[in-house]
């Protein structure tokens, strides 16, 4: 069974879960919002990535206009829910201005692996620390490896590959897969921005004993 759902292409990877904060001003999109906010429906935010919309995107409520402007311009507030693929892509739909697509509705499996949340958690705070990232990290029991995945490194690329994985458990392996990748490499940044910061002071070099 498919669906129609407006869809806002943009060129970003858009989470489950995640708040989205976005300023309205195409026409196209306008009409969109307008549409929405009357008939209390949703729309979709494919991940537009390399000149193609992707094939699977995430649904987003909207739940509030923050700001009106007087030649319709918008500021809005929205969240993503659950995933859809797109069945067939609508470049125009019939009679908008907007795309639009038939879809069908995803299943994202919760659950998960708690030790591997744990680990998940553990490894972040420690490339947190290390990249300077203030972010409050949650307990390993109320999370989704979805709420993190902006801010560990992935590439766009990677975000949308990591989107279209079915259940928590992937997606907590193939996290856990970057974090032990990412960590190493983020480590020798760090030294080497020590080591810059050591050049032009006095030090005390003990030489070896020979």
């Amino acid at each position: 069974m498919t669906d129609f759902l407006p869809l806002f292409p943009l060129q970003l990877v858009v989470f489950p879960g995640e708040k989205l904060n976005l300023h309205i001003f195409e026409p196209r999109y306008k009409q969109l919002i307008r549409e929405v906010e009357q008939n209390g429906t949703t729309f979709g935010i494919p991940s537009y990535i390399d000149g193609k919309v992707m094939d699977v995107g995430t649904e987003i409520r909207l739940i509030s206009v923050e700001k009106r402007y007087e030649d319709g311009q918008m500021d809005i507030r929205t969240e993503g829910m659950g995933l859809f693929r797109i069945i067939e892509l609508y470049r125009v739909a019939p009679g908008k201005l907007y795309a639009g697509a038939d879809i069908s509705r995803l299943n994202i499996a919760d659950g998960g692996n708690i030790s591997k949340a744990e680990e998940i958690l553990s490894l972040a705070k420690e490339l947190f620390a290390l990249l300077g990232i203030d972010k409050k990290l949650p307990g390993a029991g109320q999370f989704y490896a979805f709420d993190i995945a902006h801010h560990i490194g992935f590439s766009q690329q990677q975000e949308y590959t990591f989107l279209c994985l079915s259940d928590e458990e992937r997606r907590q392996d193939f996290m856990l897969t970057h974090l032990r990748a990412m960590l190493p490499a983020a480590q020798q940044m760090q030294q080497l921005r020590e080591r810059a910061l050591m050049n032009g002071h006095f030090r005390e070099i003990h030489p070896p004993s020979f």
